[in-house]
């Protein structure tokens, strides 16, 4: 087998390269959970405290490097933010490591690593160490950040932890990031703009209002069907979604139609779906969308009995869907 795109997409082919080569080669206790971050047991000290931190690694390679919403300076913060967010740590330290492509502008290099410093504080986060290299190239440019945060004692989120009767919580509309890279490299003018952004305070109105949270995953490459694909597997359950309820901007819509995207496999920056106890599911709902980065949060599924991943579409069918198969967007994030 020889690596294609289709291998960075976050879909089927991703998963396969990771399980037949990564996953064999690397396996253990702590990173065969597949989560979005590591929960790590940290022993008590000499003060006899223990506790867990989370840790979660990415590496940005999207292209342009600059586009509507962002940039990859603050692409890579949001990404891996949002990663320690969704184990329901709270992310502290950021390092970062840049490889730099003979022929890139310095400016250029200047404006993203001040949208960096610029994200990070607004995160919360402090970047703590870091590393450059140069190569040959064309003025390219790849980051990578590693995330460590605090996990604290009264949370517990996982993909495992779905049970029927539970509710899936959308953030909002999908889509965004994918058609504005799209945009950008087709060279269509419209105002589509990245949903990048790191989700600090829709994590942190969950838990001010006491949810009972389940399950949290951000909806990145792959998109929202890759991503449930991979929950009702880890928690052996049925997921259960409507397509009408589904939150995407019209104007993306539109795009993708003309294009025969469909939003269900799109990439998204800045948006999460949360699991939650169906008793809650409303008060929950409410509390995402009380947040700015949560304004059109809906409610788009339940987790039932059973095993596999359903939608029901517009005109009433019900019809399985499976993780994106293929290339998707190359370099998307």
């Amino acid at each position: 087998m020889k690596i294609t795109m289709a291998h960075g997409s976050g879909g089927k082919s991703s998963a396969q390269l990771m399980s037949d080569i990564f996953g064999r080669h690397f396996t253990n206790s702590v990173l065969d959970k597949m989560e979005d971050a590591a929960v790590l047991e940290i022993p008590a000290g000499n003060e006899g405290q223990a506790g867990r931190i989370a840790c979660s690694t990415d590496s940005f390679v999207v292209t342009p490097l600059e586009f509507k919403g962002g940039d990859i300076g603050k692409l890579c913060v949001c990404g891996t933010v949002n990663d320690l967010l969704m184990m329901g740590a709270v992310p502290k330290y950021l390092t970062c490591g840049f490889i730099l492509e003979e022929g890139l502008d310095t400016e250029l290099l200047d404006r993203v690593v001040e949208s960096m410093a610029a994200q990070a504080k607004d995160a919360g986060v402090i970047i703590v160490a870091g590393d450059t290299k140069v190569v040959e190239g064309n003025g390219g440019m790849y980051i990578n950040t590693t995330g460590i945060g605090i996990i604290p004692e009264d949370r517990d989120v996982s993909s495992s932890n779905c049970r029927p009767g539970d509710v899936i919580i959308c953030s909002g509309n999908l889509g965004d990031h994918h058609a504005c890279i799209l945009s950008h490299r087709m060279e269509i003018e419209n105002n589509i703009k990245s949903d990048c952004a790191a989700l600090n305070d829709i994590v942190d109105g969950l838990f001010a209002k006491a949810i009972d949270v389940r399950t949290m995953r951000d909806v990145t490459r792959g998109g929202l069907g890759t991503v449930l694909n991979e929950i009702a597997e880890s928690s052996k359950c049925r997921i259960e979604l409507d397509e009408d309820s589904i939150p995407v901007n019209p104007e993306v819509r539109g795009f993708a139609d003309i294009l025969g995207l469909d939003p269900l496999y799109m990439g998204n920056e800045g948006k999460m779906i949360a699991v939650v106890p169906e008793e809650q599911a409303e008060e929950a709902l409410e509390a995402v969308r009380a947040t700015v980065h949560g304004a059109d949060a809906a409610v788009i599924g339940k987790v039932t009995e059973g095993t596999g991943t359903y939608i029901r579409t517009r005109l009433g069918a019900t019809r399985r869907f499976d993780v994106l198969y293929g290339e998707g967007l190359p370099r998307i994030c």
